[in-house]
């Protein structure tokens, strides 16, 4: 007998693109492989005010006789279809309450892997977050309905409220990245908010046979912090090396698939900084998923869903756009080695 979890993480940051990761189990929840079939849902999906379109990624763990890679290559072996019922009922301080459909829809675009692709089901809704949410702190109840057996899966979460970056400051026209003093990040946290991943996201763009012209970024992750309550307002400061950018660029600019000889030119556009803040359940996935530094790799096991498997959680994104400096443009130019032109001759 083989049992197999569809390891899927849901970002939803965009659909954060969809993603895959790994699954857990949770402390109270044991799987005996040698028992009989039961029905283990494992559900995903992390909640952003960014989003206008929110999904879910919802499966069935499965057990058979046999070979699990061939179960896992069966959309039937770990997929509900049309048999759940899904809704998200947003509740204020105030009482009022909201019900939110989650629908089936297809996507198309899965990579392929142990499990099936690249068609896969997920549940989407198309809402939007109440403009109040700081005033009403609203509670998000996720409640997934079996229709065939009538079991119930659940789980709760709030959302991170918005926050202040303070350091590069709003309206600051440009920036530059000369110096090999150390520069800062400054930051107010957020209400619910326990994680900050912070990234400079420099944008540029490339014109390929001299004609066709796309805009391009690549991220520099500056590091992590966290806050030591939920209550919002800590003040935060991350440092980084402002003159590790171009590395950073020397490492991830060129093409990797042979389309570098094609580009004729880049001109330097802009940067953002920005702060990813995760909600307490994200970022205790995040550390139970992180990479081991003991001796022993066993891991412990997380999971906040209710009769089931899975998170649960949200995150916000907040960002400080700023035009990259003429003299941060000449230094690009000088290397050579990136294609950098001055974008006054062109």
């Amino acid at each position: 007998m083989h049992i197999r979890m569809k390891r899927l993480k849901l970002s939803l940051v965009t659909l954060i693109i969809i993603s895959t990761a790994t699954i857990f189990t949770s402390c109270e929840t044991d799987i005996d492989v040698t028992a009989e079939w039961k029905d283990i849902t494992v559900a995903y999906g992390i909640l952003n005010q960014n989003d206008t379109a929110h999904y879910l990624k919802i499966n069935k763990a499965f057990l058979g006789d046999g070979n699990s890679l061939v179960y896992a290559q069966n959309a039937d072996s770990s997929s509900y279809f049309n048999n759940l019922e899904v809704t998200l009922t947003e509740v204020a301080l105030n009482g009022s309450t909201r019900v939110v459909n989650f629908d089936t829809v297809h996507i198309a675009n899965k990579d392929e892997g142990v499990f099936y692709a690249p068609k896969q089901v997920v549940y989407k809704s198309d809402f939007k977050v109440p403009t109040n949410l700081k005033d009403q702190n609203y509670r998000y109840d996720l409640r997934i309905l079996n229709k065939i057996t009538g079991k119930e899966v659940t789980s709760s979460t709030y959302l991170v409220k918005d926050f202040d970056i303070t350091t590069p400051r709003y309206g600051q026209p440009t920036i530059d990245f000369l110096s090999d003093d150390n520069l800062t990040v400054k930051w107010r946290t957020a209400k619910d908010g326990r994680r900050y991943d912070v990234f400079i996201r420099f944008w540029f763009q490339e014109v390929f046979n001299t004609t066709d012209t796309t805009d391009r970024y690549i991220d520099w992750k500056l590091g992590s912090a966290k806050s030591k309550t939920l209550n919002g307002g800590e003040e935060m400061v991350l440092l980084y090396q402002p003159t590790a950018l171009y590395d950073i660029c020397k490492s991830l600019i060129p093409h990797k698939d042979g389309r570098e000889d094609e580009v004729t030119a880049r001109l330097t556009n802009k940067v953002e900084y920005t702060i990813i803040a995760s909600g307490d359940a994200l970022n205790t996935y995040l550390e139970v998923n992180g990479p081991s530094s003991g001796i022993s790799q066993d891991r412990p096991e997380y999971s906040n869903i209710d009769n089931g498997l899975g998170l649960f959680s949200c995150r916000y994104n907040k960002f400080i756009s700023i035009a990259v400096g003429a003299q941060t443009e000449a230094r690009f130019i000088e290397m050579g080695t990136l294609k950098f032109v001055d974008k006054l001759g062109n």
